[in-house]
């Protein structure tokens, strides 16, 4: 069966972002998380649709790199020809404008394929999301940490 636009978008799993900030002074590069997106990647479980670097200048302008424009990227430099660069130049705006100027953020846009029958399943069955969210580690850490300290361990 031939896939059209429709049925790619019927297929697939639900696609999520993220934005890591490294602030100014704090940056220790060594490519370690890029090696282990493209792990994820390859392993099948996310496909990655977009990748961004971004750099807030002391100004407040923002420089906006691509993947291949990236040096400390090449683990995840394999996966371009699938990278689907989604991210528009308004995007990019307001993605920068929660830095702080000399930081420097990663930015990624992934389909969680590991989902993916799961959501198409829904959606045959004429269901829709309508809420969805992450809950920070440091807020899970927080709260056993709170209970913890409550129960005097």
């Amino acid at each position: 069966m031939e896939e059209t636009p429709d049925t790619a978008l019927e297929e697939l799993g639900p696609v999520d972002y993220l934005v890591i900030e490294f602030p100014a002074g704090e940056q220790n590069f060594t490519g370690e998380a890029a090696e282990e997106l493209a792990k994820l990647a390859e392993s099948g479980i996310i496909r990655i649709l977009d990748v961004l670097i971004l750099v807030k200048n002391e100004d407040g302008s923002v420089d906006a790199m691509e993947l291949d424009e990236t040096p400390s990227a090449d683990a995840i430099r394999a996966l371009e020809a699938d990278i689907a660069e989604i991210l528009a130049a308004e995007d990019v705006e307001m993605l920068a404008e929660a830095m702080e100027p000399g930081s420097v953020a990663g930015v990624v846009v992934w389909e969680n394929v590991w989902a993916a029958p799961f959501a198409s399943a829904a959606r045959r069955a004429g269901g829709q999301l309508i809420a969805s969210g992450r809950i920070p580690i440091q807020a899970i850490v927080a709260s056993i940490e709170a209970e913890l300290a409550s129960e005097g361990v």
